[in-house]
């Protein structure tokens, strides 16, 4: 069995077809858990409507996302677990095809797709993660949030970071889920939909990614102690990466322009100190 797991803040627009994605999956043998982690009124009312469809309602105050994933998942009678973000959809066939895998890669721990990227404008975008094992993980999350896993794993790994509500919980689960080996496999196929939204946890947390990095570095500074090399060695790509960007950013004529512009205005302030 999959349990597919939905936790679900304030999302009254898009939850429904989050599960109905669920819900329309070929692979029969499936649960549906929906997480309401105290949302508004207006999501309250649809999740209500949607309760007769699916297999439990679970409703909360709120507590953020990796509580909702865990406790939704502590329901959960699967032997597999699906984690659906309540305002992305997937395709039919995802568990059809990602089962399989499991059964016949002992070493598998992880199972993700290539996804479409949403974009508010209404621009598309396939994203391709490349998976692998923890080497591959160290540095970025290189699988969908959503990815599919077995319970077993996620109970030997402690579950989602529950002190994690400002995003990146997905990444540092699946650090911890890898760590100690195994693989993480990508289904070459678009299976997956994700919305990019500018108020999703995603978008708040890459205004805050250095503190949240700095918290999987230090929670994990065993596994980067040992790739000591490589790690000084991305750090150092990235800083050059920003200085070479500075470089070009003075070079540019919007940049120098603005510099003869704001000229006699500065030094206009600078008679006033």
């Amino acid at each position: 069995m999959v349990s597919i797991i939905i936790p679900c803040y304030n999302d009254a627009k898009y939850i429904e077809q989050a599960v109905n994605s669920a819900l329309n999956q070929t692979y029969n043998n499936i649960e549906v858990i929906v997480v309401d982690d105290g949302s508004n009124t207006e999501t309250k009312d649809v999740l209500k409507k949607l309760e007769h469809k699916i297999t439990k309602l679970i409703t909360q105050e709120n507590k953020g996302q990796s509580t909702a994933r865990n406790v939704g998942i502590k329901e959960a009678k699967g032997n597999y677990i699906l984690v659906l973000d309540s305002d992305d959809f997937f395709e039919p066939t995802f568990c059809e095809k990602a089962i399989p895998v499991f059964l016949e890669n002992k070493d598998v721990k992880l199972v993700t797709c290539e996804a479409n990227l949403l974009h508010t404008n209404g621009s598309i975008e396939i994203y391709k993660p490349k998976g692998g094992t923890i080497s591959n993980f160290m540095y970025y999350n290189d699988a969908l949030g959503t990815s599919l896993f077995k319970k077993e794993e996620w109970q030997n790994c402690g579950g989602y970071d529950e002190s994690m509500r400002k995003g990146f919980e997905d990444w540092e689960f699946f650090i911890r889920l890898l760590k100690n080996g195994g693989k993480c496999y990508v289904i070459p196929e678009v299976l997956y939909s994700y919305r990019k939204r500018n108020d999703s946890t995603t978008s708040k947390a890459n205004i805050i990614k250095y503190d949240l990095q700095k918290y999987i570095y230090i929670k994990h500074k065993d596994i980067y102690i040992t790739d000591f090399e490589n790690f000084t060695e991305k750090l150092l790509e990235v800083s050059k990466g920003q200085e070479k960007n500075k470089s070009k950013i003075l070079k540019t004529i919007d940049y120098q322009l603005g510099q003869k512009i704001l000229k006699p205005f500065r030094f206009i302030k600078s008679l006033f100190r």
